[in-house]
């Protein structure tokens, strides 16, 4: 499909993909197949307490909003600013795509695409206004 917009919800085990535009959408669902974060650090143990990336996962997420103009990132955790920061060190030209990163619990696909064709709304009216 070709979009204008893309909105990517993530966390660490899966990526949710809604290419947009104002008439249509479609979704995509990705799985890391890596081993989940680990949340508590035992004392005295070496390492920040949690897993590497899964960087498949996140070159996955990449390739599948690089073709849209404009990308908003939400999610709960920390993968998000991952994924910002995996672009900005191997992907730059898609990183440059990126107008926003927003923290969000686990809304469905619905509720995503609701939000974000709100958002770029009013990013788009902003754009044109400057």
């Amino acid at each position: 499909m070709q979009s204008k917009h893309v909105v990517v919800w993530l966390d660490h085990t899966e990526a949710h993909i809604i290419h947009f535009n104002r008439d249509d959408a479609e979704a995509s669902h990705l799985k890391s197949a890596g081993k989940p974060h680990l949340h508590v650090k035992a004392s005295g143990s070496g390492g920040s307490g949690r897993a590497a990336e899964d960087r498949n996962y996140l070159d996955g997420v990449v390739d599948a909003v690089k073709d849209a103009e404009a990308i908003l990132i939400v999610g709960p955790g920390f993968e998000k600013l991952a994924l910002v920061k995996h672009m900005l060190k191997h992907h730059h030209l898609t990183a440059e795509k990126v107008v926003a990163v927003e923290s969000s619990d686990h809304p469905s696909d619905a509720q995503l695409l609701a939000h974000a064709r709100k958002y770029f709304v009013a990013s788009d009216r902003m754009r044109v206004a400057i």
